[in-house]
């Protein structure tokens, strides 16, 4: 072999280490790993202890703020700590990685009359929804989830929801149907949530699979970086009277 030729083969296969090794020190020693999902940091088997909780003010004294809720009723608005956001499965050169997607501009309002939710409506600023990588929010920004066009993202709730006893103190599944409407395509939906009561708030948590040719939403692949044909729409509202 040739002393141009050698060169060659070794020039090729330094790239070609370089290009399969880059990606995984990139994903494994770099970057940092995707959040957990909201569902995993509320789920059913975490104990919430329904006792009061103390809580220090400003000028040191201490209040007593409830877990656990005596009468639910009323109209209760979304507060700050809530988001929403997506969970897509990506190959990236070879390596699998979970990316996530965020905002906190998110808006709504939830009634209750008794045990029952009678009314809930939630709506996303998907112009804000961030990841950690700038080339993948352009890409969600353009070509994926067209935000020019289509900048919202809503759900409005098309069935009541009964409550029990033990889901004013604890940490409680349920089941939502509902309209959602996402990149212009409106759907009805099954969510499966979960709630929680904390410091008299009540924190909602659930999830939704998203199937992106149902919602018109172009496969989010490129060259060098795939995903499944899905994803999840994630979502954690913290909701107060």
């Amino acid at each position: 072999m040739s002393r141009r030729m050698k060169g060659i083969v070794i020039g090729g296969g330094v790239a070609l280490v370089s290009f399969v090794v880059a990606p995984w020190v990139y994903i494994n020693l770099i970057r940092e790993p995707a959040a957990e999902s909201f569902l995993d940091t509320i789920s059913p088997d975490t104990t919430v202890v329904a006792e009061p909780s103390s809580e220090t003010t400003v000028d040191g004294s201490t209040t007593t703020v409830a877990s656990s809720l005596t009468d639910p009723s009323g109209a209760w608005v979304v507060a700050v700590g809530s988001q929403v956001g997506y969970r897509v499965d990506e190959v990236l050169f070879g390596q699998k990685v979970t990316a996530i997607g965020r905002t906190a501009a998110v808006t709504g309002s939830v009634t209750i009359e008794g045990l029952s939710v009678v009314a809930a409506e939630f709506s996303a600023d998907m112009t804000t929804v961030k990841s950690d990588e700038p080339k993948r929010d352009a890409q969600f920004d353009g070509r994926i989830m067209d935000v020019i066009n289509y900048p919202v993202a809503t759900f409005s709730l098309a069935a009541p929801i009964a409550l029990s006893d033990a889901s004013l103190g604890g940490t409680t599944p349920h089941l939502a149907s509902g309209t959602l409407t996402l990149r212009g395509t409106s759907k009805t939906v099954d969510v499966n949530l979960v709630s929680s009561i904390r410091d008299g708030r009540i924190v909602l948590a659930g999830e939704v699979l998203i199937v992106f040719e149902e919602w018109g939403i172009p496969n989010p692949s490129i060259p060098g970086i795939s995903t499944e044909d899905s994803g999840i729409l994630e979502f954690s509202l913290v909701l107060e009277r």
